[in-house]
């Protein structure tokens, strides 16, 4: 039962980075390879000024802004210097492992006797796991609300209209480099948020919890879509939620089958490939079976 619990809690805490990187790789149709950098500058971030003394809500929204403001970076290389989306990425990842070790001072900085958003009076009374599921709710509700009314208004069918055709969208009057800088900054935050979150909940802060960050979003976005089908927009972004909670609990079964926790990332990454393949498997699956069918009727 705690364990069930314990990853229902991740499942709801790490979803929101596959709601942050939703923007991008679903709505504006690229990969971001910031994110890798953004999730642990938004925990080092959060660390660093609970450690100083903040009050762990502004250090996580200071997170957020953080992590805005690397994705204006990648906007900007990609819009304004005509750098592809993937290389900027990785040029802002990169730079961001620098600057995470400036932030912090050093790799890792525990958050040991220091006041997290899960230490609050009524958090800290509930049963075991039960903290990280209550508080994951709350953020999850808050966030998704706020993403489907942003993409319900005006300027958010703007950016939509920028993801499914750009050349439409200028025609239109549309300035698509602000609309694709604006998805990246507030992708980036939510992924900046997210990472604040984890860390909190993880009692620590490392340099290096970014890595195979990409895959856990994207897995995340991936399971949602095949385990329910064709969904509307808003739909798909409550899938999010729901698809990052199923993978929390394969991952589960996957280390009660006896694997380590050191092949997580390598099960990872062939469970999001086979889910991004299911569409191949049944065109195949579906051709033979039209074959075979075609052959019974020849006889």
């Amino acid at each position: 039962m705690s364990l069930a619990v314990s990853a229902i809690g991740q499942g709801l805490l790490w979803a929101v980075l596959g709601v942050g990187l939703f923007l991008t790789f679903r709505i504006l149709d690229f990969a971001d390879m910031t994110v890798e950098g953004t999730f642990p500058l938004g925990a080092a971030t959060a660390v660093a000024a609970i450690s100083q003394g903040m009050n762990p809500l502004l250090a996580t929204l200071l997170a957020f802004v953080i992590g805005a403001l690397a994705g204006l970076i990648t906007g900007l290389l990609y819009t304004k210097g005509h750098i592809p989306i993937l290389l900027a990425g990785i040029l802002v990842m990169t730079a961001c492992y620098s600057v995470n070790l400036r932030i912090m001072g050093r790799a890792n900085v525990s958050l040991l006797g220091k006041s997290t958003l899960f230490k609050n009076h009524f958090l800290a009374s509930l049963p075991q796991y039960f903290d990280s599921v209550v508080l994951g709710i709350v953020v999850m509700v808050v966030i998704t609300s706020i993403v489907i009314y942003f993409l319900q208004t005006e300027l958010g069918q703007g950016f939509i209209a920028t993801g499914d055709n750009q050349t439409m969208a200028r025609s239109l009057g549309i300035n698509t480099d602000n609309m694709k800088i604006m998805g990246l900054m507030v992708s980036n935050g939510l992924i900046a948020f997210g990472g604040a979150l984890v860390a909190q909940n993880n009692g620590y802060a490392d340099v290096n919890m970014g890595i195979g960050i990409i895959v856990i979003a994207l897995a995340s976005i991936i399971i949602g879509e095949v385990a329910f089908g064709d969904l509307t927009l808003n739909q798909r972004l409550v899938a999010v939620t729901l698809g990052s909670i199923l993978y929390r609990f394969v991952l589960l079964l996957v280390l009660k089958l006896g694997f380590s926790a050191n092949d997580l990332n390598l099960i990872s990454a062939i469970i999001l490939a086979l889910c991004m393949m299911l569409p191949v498997f049944k065109h195949v699956l579906n051709f033979k079976h039209i074959l075979k069918r075609g052959l019974d009727t020849n006889d």
